[in-house]
C-alpha cells in the first residue's frame, strides 16, 4: 500500500518494511559485539515500541534480559510533554547494563523522565536505542542515544508500532501524514 487513511488523517509510504528489517539487523548486529560477555536487561518502552523491539530481539543472540515499561504523553497527533506512567521499571537495575528501545524520540522529554527515573537506581551503564529520531523536534541532547534506526522529519508518522488516536500500529510499513 502506498497511502492509507486512519480516521481523519491521510498517510503516505514513508519507510518500507524491508529497509525497517535491515537496518533492525544491523543494529542488532553492533548490540552483540557491543555488550559481547554482558547480559543487559533491554527495557521496551511501550507502546509504540513493541513492534521493533520484538524484532530487534530475534537480532540478538548475547544473554539478555527483557522488561518494559509504560508512559504516555501524547494526544492526537502532539506531545502533550505531561507524562503519565501507566507502569513502571523493574526495580533490579543497580550496577546492570540498560539498553531502552523506543519506537521514536522526537521532544526528549518522555525520554528524559524515564532516564532521570533508571539513573536514580544506579546502573552500570544506560543506553537508548530508537528506530526513529526526529532531530529538528529535539528540545535536549540525549548523550545515551547511541542506536538509531533512521533520523526522519519532523512530520507525524504511524505505522510499525507507532499509531495515531491507538490504531495503524499493525502497519507492517511506515507512513507519514499527509497535510
Amino acid at each position: 500500500m502506498n497511502s492509507v487513511q486512519i480516521e481523519d488523517k491521510n498517510f503516505e509510504l514513508f519507510l518500507e518494511n524491508d529497509q525497517i528489517n535491515k537496518r533492525t539487523r544491523l543494529i542488532g548486529i553492533q548490540l552483540n559485539v557491543d555488550y559481547e560477555d554482558r547480559c543487559p536487561i533491554i527495557i521496551g518502552v511501550l507502546n509504540g515500541s513493541f513492534v521493533f523491539m520484538a524484532d530487534l530481539l530475534k537480532e540478538i543472540e548475547i544473554s539478555c534480559e527483557i522488561a518494559f515499561i509504560r508512559v504516555s504523553s501524547y494526544k492526537d497527533t502532539e506531545s502533550t510533554g505531561i507524562i503519565k506512567e501507566a507502569f513502571g521499571l523493574p526495580d533490579n537495575l543497580h550496577n546492570r547494563d540498560i539498553i531502552l528501545v523506543e519506537d521514536i524520540v522526537d521532544t526528549g522529554l518522555t525520554l528524559k523522565y524515564i532516564l532521570e527515573k533508571v539513573r536514580l537506581q544506579a546502573p552500570a551503564s544506560v543506553k537508548v536505542c530508537s528506530l526513529l529520531l526526529k532531530p529538528d523536534a529535539l528540545l535536549a541532547p540525549v548523550p545515551e542515544l547511541e542506536y538509531i534506526g533512521f533520523e526522519i522529519p519532523n512530520e507525524f508518522v504511524v505505522g510499525y508500532g507507532l499509531d495515531y488516536n491507538g490504531l495503524g500500529r499493525n502497519l507492517k510499513d511506515i507512513y507519514s501524514a499527509v497535510n
